[in-house]
């Protein structure tokens, strides 16, 4: 099975800093944003993993869960959080999940199969795509997905962005045009005619051309 966007998230079931998680299970009838790393103890991750902590409130606050997952043991993910704690002044308050023998990596395609079976003696080049962002939504579809190479820390104000938009488009026919944020003007669905449209608002829109109709987003 490919991973795309669309796809249903892989389930799996394995050890994390805060006990042994049932993947569908844990995220129940939430959001999920799952953020992969290729090894502990490597600086940029380092930053990522304490900026996360710092907004899981915000995520929450979107009835969003967020985990980590990184290619090492459990008992590597829990000496890393004070490393992280140092660095950034907060430590992981979510699943860091541990992937010591690369299942996990294989099973949503960061790693071929031909990897190998342990991370033991792996280096994070050995690991480097194992560096994604997957967005879940609640019927555990992958809604979004995006990679960065170790070189570069990713945007996660970025990633509630995206969020904002993916419940907002899930929740009513419309689509979030270039660089918008919550409470900005929408664009209306293709796939909703002038007259539907008329009718789900009634106040009217602008549209510059026939196929841009740009409205006050939905409540």
């Amino acid at each position: 099975m490919s991973i795309r966007i669309g796809s249903i998230a892989p389930d799996f079931e394995a050890d994390s800093t805060q006990g042994r998680i049932r993947f569908h299970q844990w995220i129940g009838s939430s959001w999920c944003v799952l953020f992969s790393h290729p090894k502990d103890f490597t600086p940029v991750c380092t930053t990522e993993l304490g900026y996360m902590a710092r907004l899981k409130p915000e995520f929450e606050r979107r009835n969003c869960k967020i985990a980590g997952l990184s290619v090492d043991r459990v008992e590597d993910h829990a000496r890393w959080l004070d490393d992280i704690k140092a660095v950034t002044g907060t430590a992981p308050n979510y699943p860091l999940i541990g992937d010591p023998e690369l299942r996990i990596a294989k099973l949503y395609e960061m790693l071929p199969e031909t990897a190998g079976a342990s991370s033991t003696g792996r280096t994070p080049a050995d690991n480097q795509t194992v560096r994604t962002v997957f967005v879940i939504a609640p019927d555990k579809a992958i809604k979004a997905m995006f990679s960065y190479p170790m070189t570069t820390g990713r945007n996660f104000d970025e990633v509630l962005r995206l969020l904002d938009s993916l419940q907002l488009t899930a929740r009513h026919k419309v689509a979030t045009p270039v660089n918008w944020k919550q409470g900005e003007d929408v664009i209306i669905a293709g796939s909703v005619s002038d007259e539907e449209a008329k009718k789900i608002y009634p106040k009217g829109w602008r549209s510059p051309k026939p196929y841009v109709r740009f409205v006050s987003p939905p409540s």
